[in-house]
């Protein structure tokens, strides 16, 4: 691989700061750095693994010549979630058809199943089945699956369940030959070494404490729109990520503890399975995970001739905004370093 190097602003030359201001400053401002208009979007609900339904979000240009699958990281919905519709955006004015979708718990997802989260090992067969019925609408091979932090693991597991269950299921809908691969940005690979690194870190501990605030509203509202089918005293002692899997996910998914969930559903073990064409583009200076985790993905990487690993010194968790200087020599539109490599590599 041969790309331009990733170049921050000289004052985001430092994760954390990077993570901050991208996350603030791309809420606001994004749409000002728009070189293309929303995508017709189409509401589709799918249906998953074991039935579970997903709310979606389908637009197909003319002339479409293959297909990115993607949702976003570990709280969040889709009206909200302005990354993943930048790419949207992105991904339509090239010709790909694209879907978007809640995944499970979360946003139109969450009205329509009670059904918890799994980190990626139910998610990833949602992947496959959400991308057979995008083909019987007309969304045309290859099929890309993608997502950033939490949902760039579920992506992973997709690109492992679609060679399995293509391989084993001719009744599915869409052959192995239609799977392209995976691109992930910053995806999470050991949940239980970095969960218990961000919330020893000064400011790491800021930001665990607001994504558990977000999966208590989370839990919250999938009880009030779905009565008696979580158990309020267990969201009221759910006061952390650690707790809410604890509380609400491990018993249904059948864990006897959290940390057992966390080594089964982390993604690094995936790495050296993956068959399908796929890209990590991983940043050095991640506050979310811990620092050890990056001589065992490259080291991964180079044993698995499918994955080509972009990793930077420097972009924090899934910041990546360009420099003027950056985006000159890069050739890009606009300041999204990361998806304008990811679609590069497509």
């Amino acid at each position: 691989m041969c790309y331009a190097a990733y170049n921050p602003p000289r004052i985001l030359q430092n994760g954390v700061a990077m993570t901050v201001y991208a996350a603030l400053w791309g809420r606001r401002y994004w749409q000002t750095t728009a070189q293309h208009p929303e995508p017709p979007y189409e509401e589709k609900i799918f249906t998953g693994g074991q039935g579970v339904p997903i709310y979606g979000l389908v637009a197909i240009p003319k002339n479409a010549h293959s297909t990115i699958v993607g949702t976003y990281g570990i709280t969040g919905e889709l009206e909200k979630e302005w990354f993943l519709r930048v790419l949207g955006r992105k991904a339509y004015a090239q010709g790909y058809a694209v879907v978007l979708f809640d995944w499970r718990a979360h946003g139109k997802t969450a009205e329509l199943s009670p059904t918890l989260t799994s980190d990626g090992l139910y998610e990833g067969e949602d992947f496959v089945r959400i991308a057979a019925a995008a083909k019987a609408m007309g969304c045309p091979g290859k099929f890309w699956f993608t997502g950033y932090s939490l949902g760039g693991q579920l992506a992973l597991w997709a690109v492992k369940a679609a060679v399995e269950l293509t391989r084993g299921n001719k009744n599915l809908g869409i052959t192995e030959s239609e799977i392209g691969g995976g691109a992930v940005i910053c995806p999470s690979l050991d949940s239980l070494r970095s969960l218990s690194y961000l919330v020893r870190q000064p400011v790491g501990k800021y930001f665990e404490a607001g994504i558990a605030g977000n999966l208590k509203k989370l839990a919250l509202r999938i009880h009030d729109l779905h009565p008696g089918t979580i158990d309020p005293e267990a969201i009221e002692r759910a006061n952390s990520i650690w707790g809410f899997d604890e509380e609400l996910v491990i018993q249904r998914l059948g864990f006897p503890t959290v940390e057992a969930y966390y080594k089964a559903s982390s993604a690094l073990q995936l790495l050296p399975k993956l068959e399908k064409p796929t890209l990590i583009i991983y940043a050095q200076d991640d506050p979310f995970f811990h620092p050890a985790i990056v001589p065992e993905l490259e080291a991964a990487c180079e044993e698995n001739p499918m994955i080509d690993l972009l990793l930077t010194p420097h972009g924090g968790h899934i910041g990546y905004l360009s420099s003027k200087e950056g985006q000159q020599k890069a050739q890009d539109p606009d300041p999204w370093w990361a998806w304008n490599r990811t679609l590069e590599w497509l």
